[in-house]
């Protein structure tokens, strides 16, 4: 009957929006912002904090979406249109938000990566042994394209790469994985809106029926 189908939607509903979706956004978020390896090489109060605004914004997205999928699973349980037609304008909104942060990130994806290699050119001319170009050396890298360096006699024959085509290749894949994140959401939130909408219709035809 018209209940059982309402259960399972809204079963459906959680499953999307806040067990599946929402935690594993915000896992990811969480990850990237404390992964150890991201966090050695731009902690420090002169990095750049561009790409971290990124992560943010997945933690943000993340919270806010186990949140809505909260009150959208209240909505169906409680056949309220009001709580279901509230959770597709939060879900629009959201869609909206991610999409214009996506659009901003990968126009601005170079500039970026380009932050964290002056950032390290920066401290490697002011002292090349500081801790914090340890911490970009142990990308195995070494050097600026500049001016490269040898560590030992193998370095010599086999020079390591310089470590500014190595913040490029490191931040290119941590960026990759926000924006595929990123496409996820928007497919799952598609998804939602369009069950809240089936689910505002139907609770309005049981309404109309009765």
């Amino acid at each position: 009957d018209l209940k059982e189908e309402l259960g399972w939607k809204c079963q459906s509903l959680i499953l999307f929006n806040l067990f599946l979706m929402g935690s594993f956004v915000l896992a990811v978020g969480l990850w990237l912002r404390f992964d150890p390896e991201t966090v050695s090489l731009l902690n420090d109060n002169k990095a750049p904090d561009t790409f971290f605004l990124g992560v943010y914004i997945l933690i943000g997205a993340g919270s806010l979406i186990m949140l809505v999928g909260f009150f959208g699973c209240c909505g169906a349980v409680r056949e309220s249109q009001c709580l279901l037609g509230s959770f597709f304008a939060c879900l629009l909104i959201i869609f909206g938000s991610e999409v214009a942060a996506g659009v901003f990130g990968f126009l601005n994806k170079d500039k970026i990566i380009e932050d964290v290699q002056n950032f390290y050119k920066k401290t490697y001319d002011e002292n090349n042994n500081s801790t914090m170009i340890l911490s970009y050396q142990k990308l195995n890298c070494c050097g600026t394209k500049a001016s490269r360096c040898f560590e030992n006699l193998t370095a010599l024959i086999f020079p390591l790469q310089d470590c500014e085509s190595r913040i490029e290749e490191f931040f290119n894949n941590k960026l990759y994985i926000i924006g595929y994140v990123g496409i996820g959401i928007a497919g799952v939130m598609i998804i939602g809106m369009i069950f809240s909408m089936v689910l505002c219709c139907a609770v309005r035809n049981s309404r109309e029926v009765i």
